[in-house]
C-alpha cells in the first residue's frame, strides 16, 4: 500500500494540478491534496507507527475510530443491562434520582432473574409503612471523645486533582444540605472541600496536607488541619480496592500549580504515592498511628481503609487490638471492584478481594476476636443502589461509601477518560474550558437529591420486607438464584435418571 500510495499519489497530484491550471479553477483542492500527500510521504518513512507506515493516510481512520470507540459502544451497542463498569439502567436510575424526577421503569424487569447471579429481597405480606427519617449511625468508640452521627450513605474518597474544583464544591455543598460526609481523598483538604459540608479527611501514603519537606508525616501540620471544625472523621488509607499495593496516581497533566501547592509537591510531574506508609510497618505500628492521630485531632473518630488481600495480616491487626487495647473507630472495607481515576490494568483486574467476601471475612473476624462492638465497618466498592446498600449491611457493614454514583450525580457519563484530563463533563479534569460546563448550583442540588432519594428507597425496601429498623437487616432477608436451582431440583427432579434405569441394555 505504501509503494502504491507514493506512485499513484504523485501521478494523481500532477493531473489535478495540471487540470486546475488549465481551467483556472480554485486552487484549494490541489493545495489540500498536496498537503495530504506530503503528510503521507512523511508517514511512509517514519518508524514509530507501523499502521501509518504501511497505510500513510488511511491509517488515520483506525486511530479515529479507536478514539471514539467508547462512545460507539455506549450509544449504539450497549444494552440497558450490560454496560461496564455500570450498566445503563443503573446510571439512568442515578440520573433520575439526582434530578429528583420519577425513577420508575415500565413493563417489568430486564434482568435474567432465573439465573444463579440473581439476588433479591424477601418481601413480607405484612409490609410496613416506610419511615421518612433517613438512617444515621454513631461513629466513635470508647477511646473517642468527639463521636460523629454519620449518614448511612456518604461520599467516598475522591481527591481534588482527580476531580475538578467545581466538582468538589458541588459535592461538599450537597453534603452540607443533606447532612452526610464528604471524603477528601488522599490529596488533602483543599479550599473547595470547605463549603460547609462535613469531611472525612483521608491520610494516604504520601501524607498530602500533613507532610514535611521530606514527604514524611508531620504531627504539627496534621494537627492544624485535623482541628478544622468541618473535619469530623479521619481515615488512614492503607490500600485501595482498585489498586491495592499500589500508590495513588495523579497524572502530570492534572498536577496544576494550585494542586501542587496543596500537596506540597512540584507542579506538572506525575505524582505516584508510595505503596505503603513510612509512619508504620506492622499491625502494632498501624494501631499506634491510629491512637496518635486520635490524640492530635482532639479525640475525633479515626479509622483505616483497606482492601483485603492476605487475610492473616488482618487477623494480626485484630490480635494487636486486644494486646495493645487500641481500637480504631471504624474500618473501611474496599472491594477489588472499587473505582479509581488511574491504575495499571493488572491491579484493577487481578489484585484484591471483592467486597462481598471481604465484608463477610472482616465482620466474622472481628466477632471472633470479640471486637465487633468496638468498631464500625464501612463498605466501599460499587455500592451504588439502595439494594447494594442493604446487601452490604446484610454482610456486616454499618454504613456505606460511594464515589462513582455521586460522580454520575455530577453529570459523569462514564466516558472512561478520567486518567486523560479530557473528561467531557468537567468532573474528572483540570482543563479550565471543560470545567466551565459544570454548574455548581445545579450539581450540588443533584448530589443532595441522589443521596436523599437513594436512602428513601432503602427505607421503602426494608419496609417492604416487614422490618422496622436497619438493625434487623441480615442475610436471611435476601434470596439468590442458586436457591431457585435447588428448588428446581426438589420439585422438578431430573427425569434422565428414570430413562437410564428403564433403558434396555444392549
Amino acid at each position: 500500500m505504501r509503494d502504491k500510495f507514493i506512485k499513484w499519489g504523485i501521478i494523481i497530484l500532477i493531473l489535478v494540478w495540471v487540470t486546475a491550471l488549465l481551467i483556472k479553477a480554485h486552487y484549494w483542492i490541489p493545495i489540500l491534496l498536496t498537503a495530504i500527500y506530503a503528510l503521507g510521504i512523511y508517514n511512509s518513512f517514519q518508524t514509530k507507527h507501523a499502521i501509518l507506515r504501511n497505510f500513510p493516510v488511511l491509517g488515520y481512520f483506525r486511530y479515529f475510530f479507536e478514539g471514539i470507540s467508547p462512545e460507539m459502544q455506549q450509544y449504539f451497542i450497549e444494552r440497558e443491562t450490560d454496560g461496564k463498569p455500570f450498566p445503563r439502567n443503573q446510571r439512568s436510575a442515578v440520573y433520575r434520582r439526582s434530578k429528583n424526577i420519577s425513577d420508575t421503569v415500565p413493563f417489568g424487569t430486564q434482568l435474567e432473574i432465573n439465573q444463579r447471579k440473581y439476588e433479591g429481597i424477601k418481601h413480607s405480606i405484612y409490609a410496613k409503612s416506610p419511615k421518612e427519617e433517613l438512617p444515621r449511625v454513631w461513629v466513635g468508640g470508647e477511646q473517642c471523645t468527639q463521636k460523629y452521627h454519620a449518614s448511612l450513605f456518604n461520599i467516598s474518597a475522591m481527591s481534588f486533582g482527580s476531580l475538578s474544583d467545581r466538582a468538589q464544591i458541588s459535592l461538599n455543598r450537597g453534603a452540607k444540605k443533606g447532612g452526610f460526609y464528604h471524603n477528601t481523598g488522599e490529596g488533602g483538604i483543599s479550599p473547595y472541600h470547605l463549603e460547609g459540608g462535613d469531611l472525612c479527611w483521608q491520610i494516604g501514603t504520601g501524607y498530602f496536607g500533613c507532610r514535611d519537606e521530606e514527604g514524611k508525616f508531620s504531627p504539627e501540620i496534621f494537627t492544624k488541619n485535623a482541628t478544622i471544625p468541618n473535619v469530623k472523621m479521619i481515615e488512614i488509607k492503607v490500600s485501595q480496592g482498585a489498586k491495592p499495593g499500589h500508590g495513588g496516581v495523579l497524572p502530570g497533566a492534572k498536577n496544576t500549580p494550585e494542586i501542587a501547592a496543596i500537596r506540597h509537591v512540584r507542579p506538572g510531574m506525575t505524582i505516584i504515592s508510595p505503596p505503603s506508609h513510612s509512619a508504620f510497618s506492622d499491625a502494632a505500628g498501624l494501631l499506634k498511628f491510629v491512637q496518635l492521630l486520635r490524640q492530635l485531632s482532639g479525640g475525633k473518630p479515626v479509622g483505616f481503609k483497606l482492601c483485603i488481600g492476605d487475610t492473616k495480616e488482618f487477623e494480626d491487626i485484630c490480635v494487636q487490638m486486644n494486646v495493645l487495647k487500641i481500637y480504631p473507630d471504624f474500618i473501611t472495607v474496599d472491594g477489588a471492584e472499587g473505582g479509581t481515576g488511574a491504575a495499571p490494568p493488572e491491579f484493577s483486574d487481578g489484585v484484591g478481594m471483592p467486597l462481598e467476601p471481604a465484608l463477610i471475612f472482616v465482620n466474622r473476624t472481628l466477632k471472633n476476636f470479640n471486637l465487633r462492638d468496638k468498631v464500625r465497618i464501612i463498605a466501599s466498592g460499587k455500592v451504588l443502589t439502595s439494594l447494594d446498600i442493604l446487601r452490604a449491611i446484610a454482610m456486616g457493614a454499618d454504613m456505606c461509601n460511594n464515589a462513582r454514583g455521586f460522580m454520575f450525580a455530577l453529570g459523569c457519563i462514564q466516558a472512561l477518560r478520567c486518567n486523560t484530563n479530557n473528561c467531557p463533563t468537567g468532573v474528572a479534569t483540570q482543563d479550565k474550558m471543560l470545567i466551565k460546563g459544570l454548574d455548581v448550583t445545579d450539581k450540588s442540588e443533584r448530589v443532595y437529591h441522589f443521596h436523599k432519594n437513594t436512602l428513601h428507597t432503602c427505607n421503602e425496601l426494608i419496609a417492604a420486607a416487614g422490618k422496622d429498623s436497619y438493625d434487623e437487616v441480615d442475610a436471611t432477608m435476601f434470596m439468590r438464584g442458586d436457591e431457585f436451582d435447588h428448588l428446581s431440583d426438589v420439585y422438578f427432579p431430573d427425569i434422565l435418571g428414570n430413562v437410564k434405569h428403564k433403558s434396555t441394555p444392549y
